[in-house]
């Protein structure tokens, strides 16, 4: 639980200061990121350290889940059924912001899972359609 606070505190911390330099638009999202790694002053260092961090928490955070598979925290349902909720919002979460350099792999990471969801049955296309 405390590395996955110290993980998390990380990633505020470093989604903070390079937010600082990044344009949400699609046209110029890929080129504020090269400026960020290239311009900004230790910026690159920021980036590589925001992304590593990204799957240190998910190390601590599967290594959490087993834990309490061990342990027989499953056995508590509401604790667990929350758990399970902020495991995929964390996940929702770290999706956006794999999406958000919009380089190559941006985009058909994207377009994956996208089309995964439109093979949700009835709701599927409406859904790709909200997102």
């Amino acid at each position: 639980g405390s590395l996955l606070g110290i993980c998390l505190a990380l990633q505020i911390l470093t989604g903070l200061f390079l937010a600082m330099h990044y344009t949400s638009d699609t046209a110029t999202a890929f080129s504020s990121v090269t400026h960020i790694c290239r311009d900004v002053n230790h910026g690159w260092v920021l980036r590589y350290l925001h992304a590593n961090g990204a799957s240190m928490f998910f190390i601590c955070l599967y290594l959490h889940v087993g834990r309490g598979l061990y342990y027989g925290s499953y056995l508590f349902k509401e604790t667990w059924n929350m758990g399970v909720i902020l495991l995929f919002a964390v996940m929702a979460t770290a999706f956006m912001g794999y999406v958000l350099p919009w380089g190559q792999m941006s985009f058909w990471g994207a377009t994956v899972i996208t089309n995964l969801l439109s093979a949700i049955p009835y709701i599927g296309t409406d859904l790709v359609e909200w997102i």
